[in-house]
């Protein structure tokens, strides 16, 4: 893949080692791959949107505080965000298929035990299992377009599972409130269920194997080795930064949002619900636009502007929170310009993020994916700490943003690390 930081020349050989032969199709489309991806990587999302919602309701409903059910929002964040760092390897070891199928059956396992849960105890020990399991999905989305693509083919795509997996966050929400409002909060979990099992059926009907798998690469030293290689490597550590900055901000915001709007705005469970659509609608349109200019404007210009987009509603953040009682418009406009800005920069940053590393595709897409969830993780706990929301929201979107800009610009004078392309780790 060429390097598209402007550091590099923009006409500089391909590595020799890419994911495909140019003259041997892939083994799956790009629509498919496209489509497959979004289905996947939306498994972590939709777990989170469909419950947000619900979490006042859960307070009063098991006689808890707020800080124990904002517990089994950031449990949820720590199993997804450690467990990736399993199954990726994993996948690289025994195949995408069964590794998916696997995790997948633990997702399944704690929603209903979810279901059932007496207590908020149980309810935490659920929502980690469920975190657990739905990490596979974002990884193992990402390194299966590792194995098939790279260069502007990977953007492509990586912008095509944008477009699907913002369906699944646009539904989330809305169905989780209305289901909220007609059903309760424990119908949520059998939503879950029903998603779990479609995701299962179409790994085991309508996916591929893309990898081919090496058992070396689960040892211990040698695993160990991955991470110390991809984290020795500038070029991946600030593109994955610059996602740590932007999508953590994102998830934090996840943790925050409905205390602001259903607490201190007054949004009922439906009303919040169908109010996130407008943060949706902001990321599916940038979606479309991105993938209408990438064939006319260079896709590190377009990740300029995305930054442009993040940073700028950083800033509005940062003031009007501080200046004006918060009201849905005030908060949710800025969140549309950060989630087009998400929109236009994920595509290079993941693409750049994995291009060096195609023999441990699952291991850097498990590290990347790691950065982004620590990201929300630690801004969920200080979120939680700080007590307001608002003043939360004012101030660790705006520290996000930042990092986003500062490892951006660090990146962007970085030359793509062609010479040290992982064949095979020695053993």
């Amino acid at each position: 893949m060429p390097d598209q930081s402007p550091a590099a020349h923009k006409n500089a050989p391909t590595p020799a080692v890419t994911a495909t032969h140019p003259m041997t199709p892939p083994v799956m489309t790009e629509r498919r791959v496209g489509i497959v991806g979004g289905f996947l990587a939306a498994v972590g999302p939709v777990a989170m949107s469909l419950y947000t919602p619900a979490m006042p309701e859960i307070v009063s409903d098991f006689g808890t505080t707020e800080s124990a059910v904002k517990l089994t929002l950031t449990v949820y964040f720590g199993g997804f965000c450690f467990a990736q760092l399993i199954c990726g390897p994993l996948s690289d070891g025994y195949g995408r298929r069964p590794i998916t199928i696997l995790f997948m059956s633990i997702y399944l396992a704690a929603s209903v035990l979810a279901l059932f849960a007496p207590t908020i105890e149980v309810m935490v020990l659920a929502r980690l299992l469920q975190g657990i399991g739905a990490a596979v999905g974002v990884t193992i989305s990402r390194a299966i377009v590792r194995d098939l693509f790279t260069s502007d083919r990977s953007a492509r795509v990586m912008n095509l599972i944008g477009l699907v997996l913002a369906v699944g966050p646009a539904i989330g929400p809305t169905l989780g409130g209305l289901t909220l409002e007609f059903l309760g909060w424990h119908a949520i979990f059998l939503v879950m269920i029903l998603h779990g099992i479609a995701v299962m059926t179409m790994m085991l009907f309508y996916v591929k194997e893309t990898s081919t798998p090496d058992r070396a690469q689960v040892r211990p030293r040698v695993l160990a080795k991955s991470y110390l290689s991809l984290l020795q490597q500038p070029y991946f550590l600030f593109s994955s930064l610059v996602l740590t900055g932007a999508t953590g901000a994102l998830y934090t915001s996840a943790t925050i949002l409905p205390f602001i709007l259903m607490t201190r705005v007054g949004l009922t469970a439906s009303t919040f619900g169908m109010g996130m659509l407008l943060q949706t609608a902001f990321y599916i349109s940038g979606s479309i636009i991105y993938r209408l200019l990438m064939n006319r404007i260079a896709i590190f210009k377009l990740s300029c502007i995305g930054l442009a987009c993040t940073c700028s509603a950083s800033i509005l953040l940062a003031v009007l929170l501080r200046l004006y009682e918060p009201s849905y418009l005030l908060i949710m406009l800025p969140m549309g310009l950060y989630v087009t800005g998400i929109a236009f920069l994920s595509p290079q940053m993941s693409t750049a993020a994995l291009a060096p590393f195609p023999h441990i595709a699952g291991s850097a897409s498990a590290m990347m994916g790691f950065f982004q969830m620590i990201g929300g993780l630690i801004g969920g706990l200080i979120s939680a700490s700080m007590g307001d929301p608002v003043l939360a929201m004012a101030t660790l979107l705006p520290l996000m943003g930042l990092l986003s800009l500062l490892s951006f610009i660090v990146w962007s004078r970085l030359k793509m690390p062609c010479a040290v392309i992982i064949h095979k780790i020695p053993t």
